[in-house]
């Protein structure tokens, strides 16, 4: 008969945890926090998912890549990269019920240096992310008067060349010169970009700006501090919110003259552009910042999951989501942009001629400006914007929370509150160089070579050290331990080849197309883009730097090194409310766990472990039930 297992115990508030003896890692001593309802998680994981990249880059990056033929490249990828990629970080996460950190104590410890590199990233996010959000808020308060301020020239940044070409004044003619008041409002007003010649002089920092961060990392902090169970139920209006105001603005733009041209231009496919390599290459990129792994905050949201939670349906259903999200802003965006080409009596491409940021403050927001009820529709769209942020925010810095709990918990578990607040003094101070008068090319910088290659490059080796080194079939097995059946073939090949060489694709495209760093008229020096690739490596740095650390402070071969651990840290023995204490003759029917390890016992009669499991697993195939 096997040995006993240490029996499970209940918290007061219903979290089950093991106190075993024999547990090196301390996070299985302690009670772990659990989502209050299944919808909390749900809502935070597409909170984080559907961002600002969501409304202003996909529609962009639609258009310019042939329209509704972008659709075919962009779902292809998503199915066989982008999805398959979150459903293992969901799956990781669930299972080993550990942040992004400690989690490689129990996959393959010599890729730890993974973890650190993710909370670095997640900094640099915080570092430029926010400020946008305090754009937006700066607009925000500027909207609460009868004449929005982006309509007119008459205010004290405006310039002789500032021209309003929507005005009634048929003395008014559009020059080459010729600024809109939007524009100068973000530009001159907002950014104050005209007081900084560029990186090397970036000027003084602006204190409306300033104010107006600090007040989003107030709410940042008041939301996370208390963990899963706070941030949880701020989701419910974060993460709501936006999807009405969409269907608000939606409607409202059908209804405007010329919006069925915004549709069309939309829409119209242009196949020819299938046959050019940028197409894909925009599709995969898309695709996995949208869905967002890589960055230790879907290993967060699911470990506080219930050991049996279908992470597989939450998979596909928050994808989904996601992928539906951006499609219905397109429309959102170039229905009015096809109002705005109609009142200007210009083709849509002209009108849609600015990506990213500009296309939100100064494109939408002279739109809005120009229509029935401005006020409102300025305040409500202003308001999804932050909304959107901070639903990014709450999860990008919980990703770091949860990380870092996990790997010091007798340090910081009972400080919580006192780390969190470090933490976001920390991305506040960071954040400084972006509220400057140069503070928009600081941004541009960190969003082109801070997050990206460095994430690609980190997912890269996470999808290697699952699939080759922990094995996909130890990781299928895990699955099954979870919900009960074992991934499928499809799923297997995505994991060991296929989202690989997804990641490498984009790799290679970057490193063969880097992109041409510009913003308004400045144009990026060569320096920049060698501080650029060091902040970048910066991150990146971590995951040698600890294989090499590891290698020389532990002892054996590079196989044993790289071994993971043993019976002592295996999930299933302590996550599984349902085991027998005695002995596991007598099975729950309701728990896929324990009829799966009932059967595994039945063959081998000796204590389950990783061990024993892993000696199940060279035995016997798992066909997939998917």
């Amino acid at each position: 008969m096997p040995r006993r297992y240490a029996a499970i115990s209940f918290s007061a508030n219903g979290n089950t945890f093991v106190p075993g003896r024999n547990e090196r890692n301390a996070s299985w001593h302690t009670p772990r926090e659990t989502w209050s309802k299944k919808v909390d998680f749900l809502l935070s994981v597409i909170g984080y998912a559907v961002d600002l990249g969501n409304v202003w880059r996909f529609p962009y990056i639609c258009y310019q890549n042939g329209g509704g033929a972008f659709l075919l490249p962009y779902v292809l990828m998503a199915v066989f990269g982008g999805v398959p990629l979150f459903y293992m970080e969901l799956a990781l996460g669930q299972f080993h019920r550990s942040g992004c950190i400690s989690i490689w104590k129990h996959i393959c410890p010599i890729f730890k240096g993974i973890g650190f590199a993710i909370c670095i990233i997640a900094l640099y996010v915080a570092f430029y992310y926010n400020t946008i959000m305090a754009w937006a808020l700066y607009y925000l308060l500027s909207s609460f008067r009868a004449t929005l301020p982006w309509t007119t020239c008459t205010n004290a940044w405006n310039t002789a060349n500032c021209t309003h070409y929507l005005s009634t004044d048929m003395n008014i003619s559009w020059t080459n010169s010729s600024i809109s008041p939007a524009e100068e409002f973000y530009t001159r007003q907002v950014l104050q970009v005209h007081r900084s010649p560029g990186l090397h002089q970036l000027g003084a920092v602006s204190w409306q700006l300033g104010l107006c961060l600090l007040f989003i990392f107030t709410v940042v902090y008041f939301s996370i501090w208390k963990g899963v169970k706070t941030s949880g139920k701020v989701v419910w209006v974060t993460a709501t919110f936006p999807y009405l105001v969409l269907i608000i603005l939606l409607i409202r733009g059908a209804t405007l003259p010329g919006a069925w041209r915004g549709v069309v231009y939309y829409l119209n496919p242009d196949w020819g552009k299938l046959l050019t390599t940028s197409v894909w290459i925009d599709a995969a990129a898309q695709i996995f910042f949208s869905l967002g792994p890589g960055f230790g905050v879907l290993l967060a949201f699911a470990s506080y999951n219930p050991f049996h939670n279908n992470c597989y349906k939450d998979a596909l259903v928050t994808s989904s989501v996601n992928c539906l999200t951006s499609f219905l802003s397109g429309f959102v965006i170039f229905t009015v942009l096809g109002y705005m080409a109609e009142m200007r009596k210009e083709s849509v491409e002209t009108v849609a001629r600015d990506a990213g940021p500009s296309l939100l403050f100064i494109i939408y927001a002279e739109a809005i400006a120009n229509m029935p009820a401005a006020t409102f529709f300025a305040i409500i769209f202003f308001l999804m914007i932050i909304m959107l942020g901070l639903d990014s925010t709450f999860a990008g810095l919980e990703g770091v929370i949860t990380a870092m709990l996990d790997e010091f918990p007798h340090l910081l578990v009972k400080r919580r509150e006192w780390f969190v607040l470090g933490l976001v003094c920390v991305c506040y101070m960071g954040a400084l160089s972006t509220l400057t008068y140069g503070g928009a090319f600081v941004v541009k910088l960190f969003e082109e070579y801070a997050t990206g290659p460095a994430v690609i490059t980190v997912v890269f080796l996470e999808v290697i050290a699952v699939s080759w080194f922990y094995g996909t079939s130890r990781f299928c097995g895990d699955v099954q331990l979870m919900l009960g059946f074992s991934p499928g073939l499809f799923w297997r090949v995505c994991w060991v080849a296929i989202c690989p060489c997804f990641l490498l694709f984009i790799i290679g495209s970057f490193l063969a197309f880097p992109p041409e760093v510009k913003l308004f008229d400045y144009q990026y020096p060569f320096w920049t883009t060698v501080l650029g690739y060091c902040i970048g490596v910066s991150s990146f740095i971590c995951v040698p730097s600890y294989m090499v650390y590891h290698l020389l402070t532990t002892k054996g071969t590079f196989k044993q090194v790289r071994a993971t651990r043993g019976e002592g840290t295996w999930p299933p023995r302590t996550m599984c409310k349902y085991f027998d204490t005695s002995s596991l003759t007598t099975v729950p029917h309701s728990c896929p766990t324990c009829l799966h390890l009932h059967y595994i016992y039945s063959i081998y009669q000796t204590p389950l472990s990783r061990a024993t499991y892993n000696q199940y697993l060279q035995r016997q195939s798992h066909p997939g039930a998917i």
